[in-house]
Parts: structure tokens; sequence; C-alpha cells
């Protein structure tokens, strides 16, 4: 199983709303995230600066390259803009984070 993490940054304000929509996921879109082999998924809030902290474990062959050009993935994108700092096509700016220290 592939793990990978990365950060993503809120706008001040919009901790709670990201929060209940996340609570409320669209079920299509957990489908896809499960179909696309992703298999564990978390996100936590560093309230003070506003920064997401993401870590996704994926199975062998996954497809999560394909999710960007999910009609469902690009919806949900659109739904989230307000609330976080986005590139052009409303995906989240996304910081990709090297591992430094694992322990099992």
């Amino acid at each position: 199983m592939e793990e990978i993490a990365f950060t993503m940054k809120l706008k001040s304000g919009v901790a709670a709303e990201y929060q209940r929509r996340h609570t409320e996921i669209w079920p299509e879109l957990t489908m896809a995230l499960q179909q696309a082999g992703i298999r564990d998924y978390s996100i936590y809030l560093d309230a003070a600066s506003g920064v997401l902290f993401a870590v996704q474990k994926r199975t062998e062959g996954h497809t999560a390259a394909d999710l960007p050009d999910m009609d469902i993935m690009k919806r949900w994108w659109a739904y989230m803009a307000d609330l976080m700092e986005t590139n052009p096509d409303h995906s989240p700016v996304v910081q990709p984070l090297q591992r430094v220290f694992h322990l099992d």
C-alpha cells in the first residue's frame, strides 16, 4: 500500500463549514475515491494556521491520477473552492510532503 501526505490551506474563518461539508461528503464521491484505490484518507486541521494536513493510503495499481478528470471530482472542487486556496480549475492548491520518519 502506498501512503502519501500533503497540505492544503483553508481561508480564514471557514473551518467549521469545511468540516460540515466533509461530514456530509457525497456518497458518489466516496465511491469514486474508493474505486480509485484510496482505502484510508484522513485530513487534519492546524486551526492556528488554517493548514490542512492530509494522508492517503492507496492500493497497488490505484487510479488516483484519474480522479481530476472525473465530473464528480470537478463538482466537489467547485463546491469547496470558496473555502480553500485553489488553482484556476478549482482544485485545491496541494503541497506534497516528503516522509522523513516512520515507525511501525
